[in-house]
């Protein structure tokens, strides 16, 4: 049964505390340092409970924190999880190691890490993709918790003009995989990007799935039932779309299988990372991906912290410090008019210089 949400729904999850965050870093400086302290600097991470090598949200995060101990010349410790009541034991286990940053990967480690952050003041946390909160989800900020968050609706609009574009049937659609601010920044910057196809063109692509101004749309209920995404994007694919983005971790891989059975010539667009990279075995469905570039946010914040320059202004990733951007078209863009990728990288020209303004209420705000 297909799931349907109003923006209301999002008061029970902690994370639409991101929309509170009271500050926005500028991207730490990333040279790395000569001090005699950062050669006994002890950067740590801590993985959700897909582990470090998900190639996703845990493996990229570690990658960034890794490159950042090679240029230091430190070692990394870690601590992978492979179920939820494993945080709080696995990030206590690095603080008792001596770890002077610990890194814990997504939503999910918010409370342990707000927990021990509490207990350990002279440990420094980064939380990525999620701000903190109290256990009544009031937002909550702490000296040494620096949230690192994503404005993926400005690199969503690119993929939202991309795929009008794109599209033969002049249908497209997008599902989530829960209602959260997280999910829901995706399919706010796609509508945006359609919608401004359409008006560029004096086109009417249509859009199945999300509508902003109600911040209402389709949610499987879940990131890991692929039937029931199958399921809705055949509804989708039986309505017209030819193109689809699932905000839904591995589900897209459901999209692609009713594309498959139904023969249809379409396209999926990944989140969160560079899906042609991660699901080779799909390339030629891929039109492209709405990245966090998660290894750049995490090399930049450790790097800082080594340097003795960590502070809990949130960090937001935006196209202009390449925090976020898209994948590019890989197969796909043979198949595309070389007139718009132009347009696309004109689009990214104008939302960096502000000549665009790309507006969410998801987006982490600074």
């Amino acid at each position: 049964m297909q799931r349907r949400t109003t923006v209301t729904t999002l008061i029970s999850v902690g994370v639409l505390v991101a929309l509170a965050v009271s500050g926005c870093g500028a991207a730490p400086d990333s040279s790395p340092s000569t001090s005699p302290a950062a050669s006994n600097f002890l950067p740590c991470a801590v993985s959700d409970l897909t582990g470090f090598k998900d190639k996703d949200f845990n493996e990229l995060t570690y990658n960034g924190v890794k490159a950042a101990a090679d240029k230091l010349g430190v070692k990394v410790a870690t601590a992978e999880s492979s179920a939820e009541d494993q945080y709080a034991g696995n990030i206590s286990a690095l603080v008792n190691e001596g770890c002077n940053l610990i890194v814990t990967v997504g939503f999910a480690l918010a409370s342990a890490t707000r927990d021990s952050a509490k207990l350990n003041t002279d440990v420094d946390f980064a939380l990525i993709d999620s701000a903190l909160s109290n256990d009544d989800f009031s937002p909550l900020v702490l000296p040494n918790v620096k949230p690192v968050l994503f404005d993926t609706a400005q690199a969503a609009v690119l993929a939202g003009y991309l795929a009008a574009g794109a599209t033969k049937t002049g249908v497209v659609g997008t599902f989530g995989g829960m209602p959260f601010p997280s999910v829901t920044v995706f399919m706010d910057g796609f509508a945006d990007g359609i919608a401004h196809y359409n008006e560029v063109h004096g086109a009417t692509v249509k859009l199945l799935g999300w509508d902003k101004a109600k911040q209402d749309g389709l949610f499987v209920g879940s990131f890991d039932d692929q039937n029931q995404a199958k399921t809705i994007t055949e509804n989708m694919l039986d309505q017209g779309a030819d193109i689809v983005m699932p905000v839904a971790g591995t589900l897209f891989k459901a999209s692609i299988q009713a594309m498959i059975d139904q023969k249809i010539d379409g396209a999926v667009i990944g989140v969160n990372s560079d899906v042609y990279i991660s699901a080779p075995e799909f390339k030629s469905y891929y039109l492209t991906s709405v990245m966090k570039n998660l290894t750049t946010a995490a090399e930049e914040v450790t790097l800082a912290a080594a340097d003795g320059k960590f502070d809990n202004t949130a960090y937001i990733g935006t196209l202009a410090n390449n925090g976020v951007g898209i994948a590019p078209a890989h197969d796909w863009e043979s198949k595309l008019d070389p007139a718009l990728l132009a347009e696309v990288d004109k689009l990214k020209a104008d939302i960096i210089s502000g000549a665009f303004v790309v507006d969410s209420p998801s987006s982490p705000k600074g």
